[in-house]
């Protein structure tokens, strides 16, 4: 090889990843998160201040922490949609045992949480109904029942606990955002270093063949939407600590399309067998820091909308391309 070869030869590799499918699958929603703060830096007056990203930070933690859950679930080829009625039934359940005071006031929230999980796990495993429809009934009749709860009234939220919840830092840093970056890590080494996860992924890939193998499927699927539902209930109690009021009627809306936009976007394939949880992370910033600049620039949040819409087709597309490779 003479060397005028050699030296055209790394850019033509570098050509080829670029038209790979799985490099965009993999890095795809990075370089967008790269290219999009790039852009604010440029082109956005005050975007790129610390002010400004710690409020897209703690506005974005919610939506990463259902993610983290929503991710688990469809790492199993499976889907809940109830995850924002849940954030409703926590939101509604939080304020009627703040007068026992704030840790059994969380511990009944986060149990309804894991109900809603277990009820979502029994569906799918036990009775065996498609997981979008067994999570549709709790789409439906969960934010039902948090109405009931809560007399389908607003309370206000005055417990300094809880609101140190949605106000507090430490180190500089929101507790709300701290949070969610200790449940990233956490979930990322539970899919990766434990048990539980490997069986996850092994369920996602091939169920029937998990349980030949003796896998305990039933386990783990319920399991796995038992932690989607705690996930999606502390995410209600964080949002209610935040905006200092309990509303069960809009608290958690089109939660759940938020937490599945983030997780396929992030590149976790709905066919289940792989769960991404940094990707997820990504992909949930990525949407909120794509709202964030199109408002700031004065596009109605139609744009956002269809801006959405299309990333979310790319990213299928580019799931189905490497799939059919």
């Amino acid at each position: 090889m003479t060397q005028a070869q050699a030296t055209v030869s790394p850019p033509a590799s570098a050509f080829a990843r670029l038209r790979d499918p799985s490099w965009y699958q993999e890095y795809g929603v990075y370089m967008a998160v790269a290219v999009l703060l790039l852009f604010n830096a440029l082109f956005t007056d005050h975007f790129m201040t610390a002010g400004n990203l710690r409020t897209q930070l703690v506005q974005v933690a919610p939506v990463v922490i259902v993610a983290l859950g929503m991710a688990l679930v469809i790492g199993t080829e499976g889907v809940d949609l109830s995850v924002g009625s849940t954030m409703a039934l926590a939101t509604a359940l939080l304020p009627l045992y703040l007068g026992y005071g704030l840790v059994p006031a969380l511990a009944v929230a986060l149990l309804a949480g894991a109900v809603v999980g277990a009820v979502n796990g029994a569906l799918v495993s036990v009775i065996g109904l498609q997981p979008i429809v067994a999570t549709l009934a709790l789409f439906v009749g969960g934010r039902g029942l948090a109405l009931v709860v809560a007399d389908g009234r607003l309370k206000q939220i005055v417990n300094p606990d809880v609101l140190a919840l949605g106000t507090g830092s430490f180190l500089g840093v929101p507790l709300v955002v701290l949070i969610a970056g200790v449940l990233a890590v956490a979930v990322a080494l539970l899919v990766r270093r434990t048990t539980f996860g490997r069986r996850l992924v092994a369920v996602g890939g091939n169920r029937s063949a998990a349980a030949l193998a003796g896998l305990p499927v039933r386990r783990v699927l319920t399991g796995v939407y038992v932690l989607c539902g705690v996930l999606a209930a502390l995410a209600g109690i964080l949002a209610t600590a935040r905006l200092t009021a309990s509303d069960p009627s809009s608290l958690g809306t089109l939660m759940e399309l938020s937490a599945i936009t983030a997780v396929v976007v992030g590149g976790t394939p709905l066919s289940g067998g792989s769960v991404r949880v940094l990707g997820t992370v990504a992909g949930a910033l990525l949407m909120q820091l794509l709202r964030a600049t199109l408002v700031k620039h004065d596009l109605p949040d139609s744009t956002a909308q269809i801006a959405q819409a299309a990333i979310i087709v790319a990213a299928v597309y580019v799931a189905r391309e490497r799939r059919s490779r």
